[in-house]
């Protein structure tokens, strides 16, 4: 069938079972947008506030449902507001494909109007990315974007299509996507003398410990990781990426590792002879100081990446592929027995050192709130986050029981991305209720996707977390800066219920403990408004405990 270029990209999403789209559109990207008008009943686009909410809005529904997700925009700023979208998504795996407008192809290179090279500016935080000059490519294009997106670890892919090719006819052949496109023979490629080393390693080990990361959900093994755990009774923790890919109520579960992991965690990892590390990339938040880093351990890495492999640490175990075969095959190895001695120990900090606050009757503790989130909605919901303490919180004290339930920035540390990643994860997720536990120094980034959250009927909760200040930082300042609060400080008087109320929010505003409760339940009860809780807490209270800056996890600290 003859078709123009704009419909050959809609009739490509439907190959691929895109359903949701999020974007905004502009001059360069008209046509697409006059053929997502007409495929109006079969695609439904998302108009948000801004072109990086677009962005994160695609990331969050690709985190909450496994899908890839997908973005829009015009040329030039349209273009280039997404670049912190993609480059979030990059950094923690996201399968996401962003389509861009671009100026016709007699005009490239020429300075005009809305012209910028989005392919060389995303060429470092892009799986691959493609622009368009020529109509018979761009079927094929649209499929590749969406294998590569999904194939091995996944991540963002960017298609630039020229306007006029927008524009152009061609003939157009359906095609079904084939699984094999994305699935690859070449991640399952471990050597049975590898898998032998690696089980007689595990068998060995009289203190072994896991480290779940987001690779292991990612690659839907949290079973396998589960079955390791349990037959040969080893203690998980997991990096930020990982909550959720291992129970957060197991008995074997220590809680996160890392600079702000839990004692039991890192005193765990440091006294431990192996370390199991499945789909992390040992960033510097997990391992910090490397030549403390389990001293005493062999390391051994699972992972789908081969580039992650001994990349930032020494591995002895190398294990590349796909995640839940190779733990799949290695289960008929694996001894099963009862590290009693091991387990005994751990017991005994996790007694020792739990994570703890002191509660209040007089100020609300950010503790506390998350612990209340988690009782009131009996541990079920989907966690979004902002960046900074309020997400140490959420990781801390929200016990999360599977991957798609924790969806925050970690690799990039994107302030403003909670409340975009809280609108696609619920439309993602609507027989969920989707939460964005944010701190009002991120929040202010990109407050304006409340319009979106409103339009669109979603019932949002933004638990706000307002200290009136950058709290991340200006604890940071406290403990290593003498105290020397420059510039963190943004105690500007805004009434955020009331901009709630403004945007057609619903605005709570909690001042006291006894208030907690009621607020949240009223959040909650709310079928098709979004509700903002302003929780007003103490700027001195800090996220603990913490690994300083260059220490070793031993050297772990109280605040």
């Amino acid at each position: 069938m003859k078709l123009s270029g704009a419909d050959v990209i809609i009739e490509c999403l439907k190959e691929q079972g895109v359903d949701t789209v999020f974007g905004y559109p502009g001059g360069q990207a008209i046509i697409i947008y006059d053929a997502l008008y007409r495929a109006r009943n079969e695609i439904t686009h998302i108009l948000t506030s801004h072109e990086q909410g677009a962005s994160h809005a695609a990331d969050g529904y690709a985190r909450a449902t496994g899908k890839v997700g997908v973005c829009i925009a015009t040329s030039g700023p349209g273009a280039t507001n997404l670049v912190t979208g993609i480059a979030t998504a990059y950094m923690d795996s996201v399968p996401m494909v962003a389509i861009t407008g671009q100026v016709p192809t007699n005009l490239l290179g020429k300075d005009s109007f809305q012209e910028v090279d989005i392919t060389g500016i995303t060429m470092p935080i892009t799986k691959h990315n493609y622009i368009v000059k020529d109509i018979s490519h761009l079927a094929d294009t649209m499929r590749e974007a969406f294998a590569i997106a999904r194939e091995g670890r996944p991540g963002p892919v960017l298609v630039d299509v020229c306007k006029d090719v927008t524009a152009a006819i061609v003939e157009y052949t359906p095609k079904k996507p084939d699984k094999s496109d994305y699935v690859s023979t070449k991640y399952h490629n471990v050597s049975s003398e590898e898998i032998a080393e690696a089980i007689a390693a595990i068998n060995n080990a009289s203190r072994p410990v896991i480290l779940s990361g987001a690779g292991a959900g990612i690659a839907g093994a949290e079973a396998e990781v589960l079955y390791l755990a349990e037959w040969a009774d080893i203690p998980v923790s997991t990096s930020l990426m990982g909550m959720g890919t291992f129970p957060g109520t197991h008995k074997l579960f220590m809680g996160m590792v890392g600079m702000h992991g839990t004692k039991t965690s890192n005193y765990a990892f440091h006294s431990s002879d192996l370390v199991i590390a499945i789909g992390n990339r040992f960033s510097d938040r997990i391992i910090s100081k490397v030549s403390g880093f389990a001293p005493e351990a062999k390391i051994m890495h699972i992972d789908i990446d081969s580039a992650e492999v001994g990349k930032n640490l020494n591995v002895d175990f190398p294990l590349v592929g796909d995640i839940k075969k190779i733990l799949k095959v290695m289960q008929a190895g694996i001894v099963s027995r009862s590290n009693t001695v091991w387990i005994s120990r751990i017991n005994e900090w996790k007694e020792k050192y739990p994570l703890r606050y002191a509660y209040s009757d007089e100020i609300i503790r950010p503790q506390y709130i998350v612990e209340r989130l988690y009782e009131l909605t009996k541990g079920e919901a989907v966690i979004t986050t902002e960046v900074g303490q309020h997400q140490m919180w959420a990781a801390q004290y929200y016990n999360y029981s599977n991957f798609r339930q924790f969806i925050s920035s970690g690799g990039l540390g994107t302030m403003g991305y909670g409340l975009g990643a809280c609108i696609g994860a619920q439309l993602g997720r609507p027989d969920k209720k989707v939460i964005n536990i944010a701190g009002d120094g991120s929040f202010r980034m990109n407050l304006n996707e409340l319009a979106t959250a409103v339009e669109y009927k979603l019932p949002i909760i933004i638990a706000l977390f307002n200290n009136r200040a950058l709290g991340m930082v200006r604890q940071w300042q406290e403990l290593f800066f003498d105290s020397r609060f420059s510039q963190t400080s943004i105690d500007r008087g805004t009434d955020f219920a009331a901009l709630a109320n403004a945007f057609g929010a619903k605005g709570i505003n909690v001042k006291r403990p006894e208030e907690v409760d009621a607020a949240i339940t009223s959040a909650l009860a709310e079928t098709d408004t979004p509700v903002l809780i302003n929780f007003a807490i103490d700027k001195d209270d800090k996220v603990s405990p913490i690994v300083p800056p260059g220490a070793a996890l031993c050297d772990v600290v109280d605040c």
